[in-house]
């Protein structure tokens, strides 16, 4: 994610479009409400360390938390795995293990924390997405970025330093794309003429969470996102929520209609059997060690910041996922409950 901090301020060549409504998006509705958090997981829930076997089983503990009641699933998007920076993320495509995980959940949300709009053409996105979404009956939330490794734009046979200016070219560009009728569209990306991209979304539009600043003003993100992914600050002391809070409170100021778009942050856990432990930051903050109890806290903390979802990664916790899953859906979902509201689509593809 890019920081607030670091921000390279961008003319981007984009109209002031106003936001899609998202009431008939089953995904979006089991996710969002104004004034209310909900809790998502997200994958993969053990670190990969160079073996695959790691993620053995991971498709049947998403499908567990289907049943549970929690809102989403999310994956990151890590194409190639570089040793230096430590992380392969999900190790699976992104767009391809959440087509996997559509056949194994009902309700859940399947979310992408952050798939890269720079690095890939917009037609491949808009056509994957669109995809994941009929086949999920609608439950696909895009989260997006403009990609924080520098090592993968020469692999793409793309400039680093371009990946702000591209990234806003392909927002635009995969809006239009999910449009009904014969497109006609000249972007730096690309031109067509007469042509459509077929599926189009089930609810008319997938939501776009623009996560950071992905190279882009705060002004730029208050008109053209669909909701807000960001770090959360401090999350050991409720100084951090504080700061989210003015954070999130200066975006929303400049939505241009001034209506509800949702905000979206997370943390990497390592979940404690003891009920009590307080928070406890590791790696420099990364990971916060904690029992439920404070996880409770951190979240009420966030809720009251403007927080509508919070993603919670496991991977780096010392206890077996199913166990940590399971303490998290008895004790601490039925406090941040998803919403009911629109239903996935019911046709059997």
């Amino acid at each position: 994610m890019t920081l607030l901090t670091d921000i390279t301020p961008m003319q981007a060549p984009l109209t002031g479009a106003s936001a899609p409504t998202f009431a008939r998006h089953a995904g979006y509705q089991r996710m969002f409400r104004e004034g209310a958090l909900t809790l998502g997981v997200f994958l993969p829930l053990r670190f990969y360390q160079g073996d695959m076997q790691v993620l053995a089983g991971q498709a049947d503990l998403v499908s567990q938390l289907d049943r549970d009641g929690f809102a989403a699933a999310w994956v990151r998007d890590v194409p190639l795995f570089d040793p230096l920076f430590g992380d392969a993320g999900q190790v699976f495509d992104p767009f391809t293990y959440l087509a996997f995980l559509a056949a194994r959940t009902k309700r859940l949300a399947l979310a992408t924390g952050s798939a890269i709009f720079s690095l890939r053409h917009p037609i491949d996105l808009a056509k994957s997405a669109t995809t994941i979404d009929q086949l999920s009956g609608g439950r696909l939330v895009l989260g997006i970025a403009s990609g924080d490794r520098p090592v993968e734009f020469p692999a793409y046979g793309l400039e680093h330093a371009d990946r702000g200016h591209r990234f806003a070219d392909s927002v635009l560009y995969v809006r239009q794309l999910m449009q009904h009728g014969p497109l006609h569209i000249d972007s730096p990306l690309g031109a067509l003429q007469g042509v459509e991209l077929l599926p189009k979304p089930v609810a008319g539009a997938i939501p776009l969470l623009v996560t950071g600043t992905s190279r882009q003003t705060l002004d730029w993100v208050g008109q053209h996102a669909d909701g807000w992914l960001t770090y959360p600050e401090a999350t050991h002391h409720a100084g951090g929520p504080r700061r989210l809070a003015d954070k999130i409170q200066a975006w929303r100021r400049l939505i241009p209609d001034g209506g509800f778009r949702p905000h979206v942050t997370n943390e990497w856990l390592d979940l404690v059997e003891d009920p009590n432990h307080p928070r406890t930051p590791l790696n420099s903050g990364y990971t916060l060690r904690t029992g439920r109890n404070g996880l409770i806290d951190l979240l009420g903390e966030w809720q009251r910041a403007g927080v509508n979802h919070a993603a919670l990664g496991i991977q780096f916790s010392q206890r077996p996922a199913g166990e940590v899953l399971q303490e998290l859906a008895e004790y601490v979902l039925p406090l941040f409950p998803s919403h009911d509201g629109a239903l996935p689509a019911g046709t059997r593809w």
